[in-house]
């Protein structure tokens, strides 16, 4: 049989990974085979090449071992581990594994002892009351269920925006190297517009004579090939989105134009070949990729009302980050030099309060031994200085958990709710708003407590939530993690309108994860937030100035 290309060596290796999982075997044997199928999904090289000339293990993902099962899939269609798992459960169990929190034993206790064989078979019975009645798994998992199809069903083939950034990376690399004609390789697509979650893997790249030129096959990636001529109306499309781009076109016609894929038309006359110069001859300023969502910046453009969005750069400093106090990896002085050596000009250190007892919060004694500590170190730092705050656990009725005397303490405070995610819409509304009203609250965390592809955010009234910030002078937190990047971008330009400020934090519990302040940036981009609106946006001295005179109030109110 002919051998199997990069598209159907993931699908096989995607598989073993789930029968592998339902195996019972390391999970993270199983986790590693599934990340190696993300990357073959993304490769920018036939893989009967790099299969010839033995550079597998080039692929993100992909050492010595994996790399031997690629070969054999590769040549052979199939590997005998595999034939020997499929004997065991059929294909259409698999498709369970879809469900976020729907464990493999779990799916595997639903197929032999309910005999639930597929992911609709596992919607009718949740539907139906047959899984809360079974023996070891129960209301809790069928609640869970429910809640988790519509996740499984929107996520489904697409990346987290940390995951896809290192995949087309890697991809846009193996362009450079392999094909040394193409002049410019740009990355575009839903990753391009800086969608937290990403199936639309795509690269543009501009040769000389795009029509002599093949691009190899590829599950996911999509490589298009233009001339520099065309290249930006090639990049335009793209990127999308289709809505963004429909509406150009419309625009285009209005003014007697032509938009296509190959650029603006007036007649027979090609007027624009560049992204910018597309438009401008619209009379539109350049528009933010981040932004083209078809929600209404084309108008915003025409009025000239379009936002400046912040960057990276104008980022000063970090806030929300987790120490080896409570349940991060390394000290606080090595986090805050970590900052430093980032260039910027403050640490933020906010470990778990005393209620999460999960995370290692700290207790009174455990917060003063760590200003003391901070205290020291910034007396050596300098011009760099370390925050005193805490992320206290909202409790489920809205008070936070020290007592005032210990909560003024702090230089500020992100309130977060870590569990009770099951009150009702309501109920958990009214706890937070007891939050936002507290005095010594400084940023609301991780608003929703969504995690992408996990689990949704609970129930609340985020417009309600937001315009109590606006009232009480508390800062919305987007969440940097890429896993949460909360709050959701869609709500954004709702808190600016408020009059709400925002804080891009990362909720690093580690060096590495300081880093996640870029997918922060993305969002906020994506929200059509400015750097003025933007707390860590502040200088030191500014930042300084702003929590003080919130202590000033504080010590008013008292």
């Amino acid at each position: 049989m002919p051998s199997l290309d990069a598209r159907g060596v993931a699908s096989l290796l995607r598989e073993y990974a789930q029968r592998t999982a339902l195996r019972g075997a390391n999970p993270y044997r199983a986790k590693a085979y599934a990340r190696a199928a993300d990357s073959l999904a993304a490769l920018a090289v036939p893989l009967d090449v790099l299969v010839a000339e033995d550079r597998l293990t080039e692929i993100p993902g992909v050492g010595d071992a994996i790399a031997d099962i690629i070969t054999k899939v590769h040549k052979t269609g199939s590997h005998p581990s595999l034939e020997k798992l499929r004997k065991e459960i059929p294909a259409s169990v698999l498709e369970m594994l879809a469900i976020p929190g729907l464990r493999p034993e779990k799916v595997l206790r639903l197929y032999k002892d309910l005999g639930i064989g597929s992911l609709s078979e596992l919607e009718a019975a949740a539907n139906d009351d047959r899984i809360k009645k079974a023996k070891g798994l129960g209301a809790a998992l069928q609640t869970k269920i429910l809640q988790n199809l519509a996740i499984a069903k929107s996520g489904e083939g697409r990346l987290h925006l940390h995951r896809a950034a290192a995949l087309l990376a890697h991809a846009k690399d193996s362009i450079r190297k392999s094909r040394p004609e193409f002049k410019r390789v740009t990355i575009a697509g839903d990753f391009r517009r800086g969608c937290e979650l990403v199936g639309d893997l795509a690269i543009v790249a501009e040769a000389a004579e795009p029509g002599k030129t093949s691009t190899p096959p590829a599950d996911g990636l999509q490589i298009r090939v233009s001339d520099r001529k065309h290249f930006g109306a090639a990049l335009l499309f793209a990127t999308g989105s289709a809505a963004h781009v429909q509406q150009l076109q419309a625009l285009a016609a209005e003014k007697g134009m032509r938009l296509e894929a190959d650029g603006l038309h007036d007649g027979r006359t090609l007027i624009a070949d560049d992204e910018a110069e597309i438009y401008r001859a619209l009379g539109l300023p350049f528009i933010d990729p981040e932004l083209r969502e078809g929600r209404g910046e084309v108008e915003l453009g025409l009025k000239g009302k379009l936002p400046k969005l912040v960057t990276d750069k104008d980022l000063r400093g970090i806030l929300h980050c987790h120490t080896d106090a409570s349940d991060g990896t390394e000290t606080l002085a090595t986090m805050a030099k970590a900052t430093r050596q980032r260039g910027l000009e403050y640490f933020g250190v906010a470990d778990h309060s005393k209620s999460a007892h999960y995370a290692g919060g700290l207790s009174v004694e455990e917060i003063a031994q760590q200003h003391l500590e901070a205290d020291r170190l910034n007396k050596r730092f300098g011009n760099f200085r370390i925050l005193k705050g805490i992320e206290s656990d909202i409790m489920a009725d809205g008070s936070l958990d020290y007592d005032d005397e210990v909560l003024e303490r702090f230089d500020f405070v992100v309130a977060s709710i870590h569990g009770r995610f099951k009150l009702d819409r309501k109920a958990q509304t009214q706890r937070l708003l007891r939050a936002i009203s507290d005095r010594h609250t400084t940023i609301i965390g991780h608003m929703t407590g969504r995690q992408l592809q996990r689990r949704p955010g609970y129930e609340i009234d985020v417009e309600k939530v937001l315009r109590a910030c606006a009232k009480h002078d508390v800062v919305v937190e987007i969440n940097a993690h890429p896993w949460r990047l909360d709050l959701d971008w869609r709500w954004h330009q709702a808190a600016l309108e408020f009059g709400c400020m925002m804080s891009i934090n990362p909720d690093a519990h580690s060096i590495p994860e300081l880093d996640h302040m870029h997918w922060g940036i993305v969002m906020a981009r994506k929200g059509g937030v400015p750097a003025d609106r933007i707390l860590n946006a502040m200088t030191l001295a500014e930042i300084t100035r702003y929590l003080r005179q919130k202590r000033r109030s504080l010590a008013r109110a008292a």
